[in-house]
């Protein structure tokens, strides 16, 4: 057998002995670019002799002795021994190549720690590979900073974080020991310690630095691991935010109206937020009146002590700019608000100090950065605060460099569904607690929306650093503190293209028609009045409708439509978007279809009504249903819904709550809300002030009756011509 020694019969005259070796296993890679491109690498097996030398064979030449001159001995190889050790190559995916061996550069380096355990002493060129050690987290707590210790322990030597740091960062798979081999590195600890590296503050001689903001970051990279030593003060920090129960809390009696249970909850999480110093996101459903619980802590805020009082600063898109002015007028009357969005604002910030909140919009942000970030304001509030999602935009670096005691972000979109706005939207509320300015951060998140194990973990993560900074309430979560059906009207101002055209309509008419009447009364002229109503009233919806060649154009209606249709859907709620005009209608469907947004369709000339109704009652995959009022102001049960649009308003109150009513019937169980969208400072505002006086008049208007239209007085035409 291989272990039987060599039997070579020696004059007795020759001192020569036999002994049976043992072999130690060595590999020795000798291509200097395996990171590269693979390569080979030489196997031997090394006996010891009676002699100090020992000897080395290539273990791929099958030799049965080695003689040892000095010593006078013959040296059995242990064939048994060695064909084991090379059992491990070959299950290692090792090639034969002649008296070499080779491998692939990946599978080499997945296959040292392996070689080691099989017996195998690995040689490279930069020294030799010993196991993996042992890797450690500490975290240490000063006034302004955490540090974190990431140190590994190879039998008897230490790592210190940056050198174990400065290895992964290269990608080396081993990391330099001080006698010279080379320690491996455990794959799971890149995995480990990428998220550390991503989201630390800076890093030093002592390990990687988190900000005191970053508290539950840590605390949720640390919950992944067993056996961190951390000390009270960390655990104290993380305990004042995790254990804290919000009081809610009732707006000043200057605050006209009454805030509902939720909402006095909100009032009192921001105050959770002031205490602590950081910023905080409200992401209520539409439609549960983020506006107003915001306007409730602005009242609060005009009561500080005035050594202690700063304006606040509302950044809004320039459509909801009068909405804001419009509710703080009817909740908040002593609040004094400035609208720097005017063309006639005054560019400088000295008469800020005279008004309690400044409202602008986002274009202004990034056009008059300089000037916004020179003052200092009490609350920095953006509103849609999703229009600062992408993180290198104008408006986000702008939202950035704002100054002020406290900061919040209003938006709808349930940011657990778009992991990736995180980044810019806490960079903005808490600076640096994601770090959101890296890349390496940024494609975290942007990998959390994934399915593997990696981006479950990630969302994991994500959640518990920023869940106590977001405040979202669902409409079915606070379903009883609501009425069954909310109404409101939203008011759209017109972008200036379409508040040209719109001019140029309403100044062409009024020359026409009131010299007209004038001539030959409002009985003779009710054709011309008529078409004139029509016509403006179209181009204060599109001016596609006016004008067949810009049906590809924008219009502040269709903004403000789809700025909320994709939050609605993305909260799994189903719309009616209702409008009388199916020219309209033909003009949101193009853009449906190129936001590939599926939804349902009737209008007078749908054959086959119930089966739209069928597909949009029980596919959830159909999140819209457009209708035209002819064909689905009646007879339609439409429960599935619970937002509804009013694109173009009817004046008709009937008529308008038989439309609601296609959602909110009976079988419904959810609450409804109601938007109905109206061009501000055109023909449909002045309507809503006839509506109020001549309610008659203004039906007869929209529904054409000629009969009613000799109630029409000329100070009427003027009005709505106007």
């Amino acid at each position: 057998t291989s272990r039987s020694p060599v039997r070579i019969d020696f004059p007795a005259a020759v001192a020569w002995k036999e002994t049976l070796g043992v072999p130690q296993a060595i590999i020795e890679v000798r291509t200097p670019t395996w990171q590269d491109s693979g390569g080979t690498a030489v196997p031997t097996f090394e006996y010891g002799g009676l002699s100090p030398h020992r000897f080395t064979v290539k273990a791929l030449i099958r030799t049965r002795a080695i003689y040892d001159e000095k010593a006078k001995t013959v040296i059995v190889r242990d064939l048994a021994e060695e064909s084991r050790k090379l059992d491990v190559l070959w299950g290692l995916s090792f090639k034969r190549a002649g008296d070499y061996v080779s491998i692939s550069a990946e599978r080499f380096a997945e296959a040292i720690p392996q070689l080691i355990a099989g017996g195998w002493e690995v040689r490279g060129a930069e020294g030799t590979y010993v196991g993996f050690g042992e890797l450690d987290l500490s975290l240490r707590s000063s006034i302004d900073w955490f540090d974190l210790d990431a140190n590994v322990t190879f039998g008897e030597q230490r790592i210190r974080t940056p050198r174990l740091l400065a290895a992964l960062r290269k990608g080396d798979s081993y990391v330099k020991l001080d006698d010279g081999r080379l320690g491996m590195i455990r794959p799971e600890w890149r995995q480990q310690l990428e998220p550390f590296l991503a989201t630390a503050s800076e890093e030093n001689a002592e390990g990687l630095r988190f900000r005191r903001n970053q508290v539950l970051l840590l605390d949720a990279l640390l919950a992944t691991r067993k056996n961190v030593a951390f000390d009270e003060v960390f655990e104290e920090a993380r305990r004042k935010i995790l254990d804290v129960v919000v009081q809610p809390e009732q707006p000043p009696d200057s605050f006209t109206g009454e805030l509902r249970p939720y909402q006095s909850e909100g009032l009192g999480w921001f105050t959770f937020l002031r205490s602590l110093s950081f910023g905080g996101c409200l992401a209520d459903d539409m439609g549960l009146g983020k506006t107003i619980q915001v306007l409730a802590l602005l009242d609060q805020r005009r009561n500080l002590p005035k050594k202690e009082k700063r304006p606040s600063l509302v950044v809004v898109p320039r459509s909801v700019v009068f909405n804001w002015k419009k509710e703080a007028a009817r909740f908040t009357p002593q609040l004094r608000v400035l609208d720097h969005a005017t063309p006639d604002r005054i560019r400088a910030t000295d008469h800020f100090l005279d008004y309690d909140v400044v409202i602008t919009t986002y274009a202004l942000l990034r056009n008059e950065v300089e000037l916004f970030a020179d003052f200092e304001f009490d609350y920095a509030i953006l509103d849609e605060a999703q229009a600062i999602k992408n993180a290198s935009s104008q408006a986000a670096k702008a939202a950035t460099l704002l100054r002020a005691r406290h900061r919040l972000a209003l938006s709808g979109t349930p940011v657990e569904n778009h992991l990736g706005e995180l980044a810019s939207l806490f960079e903005f509320l808490n600076p640096g607690m994601l770090r959101a300015k890296t890349t390496r951060v940024t494609k975290m998140l942007r990998d959390a929306g994934g399915k593997t194990a990696q981006a479950a973990e990630a969302r994991v993560m994500l959640a518990r650093t920023v869940r106590p900074f977001i405040l979202r309430r669902t409409k079915a979560q606070v379903a009883t503190e609501l009425p069954d059906r909310v109404e409101q009207t939203v008011y759209c101002d017109l972008e200036p293209k379409q508040r040209k055209l719109y001019d140029e309509l309403r100044d062409y008419y009024r020359a026409s028609l009131l010299g007209r009447v004038a001539e030959k009364g409002i009985a003779k002229s009710k054709i011309h009045i008529l078409e004139a109503l029509l016509r403006m009233r179209q181009a204060a919806c599109h001016p596609g409708l006016v004008d067949v060649r810009k049906t590809g154009e924008t219009s502040a209606k269709l903004d403000k439509l789809f700025e909320e249709l994709p939050i609605l859907i993305d909260e799994r709620h189903k719309v009616l978007v209702f409008s009388q005009f199916t020219s309209l209608l033909a003009i949101v469907q193009r853009e449906m279809r190129q936001r590939g947004i599926n939804y349902a369709y009737i209008d007078g000339k749908t054959k086959n009504r119930e089966a739209e109704v069928k597909r949009f009652q029980e596919d959830a995959e159909i999140p819209v249903f457009l209708i035209s009022l002819k064909a689905g102001g009646l007879g339609l049960n439409l429960t599935a819904a619970d937002y509804v649009y009013l694109l173009d308003p009817w004046w008709n109150p009937a008529v308008e709550a038989q439309a609601i009513d296609r959602a909110h019937r009976i079988g419904q169980s959810r609450n409804v809300m109601a938007y109905r969208l109206v061009a501000r400072d055109t023909i449909e505002e002045k309507i809503l002030q006839l509506q109020q006086s001549k309610r008659a008049l203004a039906e007869a208007i929209i529904g054409e009756e000629n009969s009613i239209l000799r109630q029409l007085t000329t100070a009427d035409l003027d009005l709505l011509l106007s």
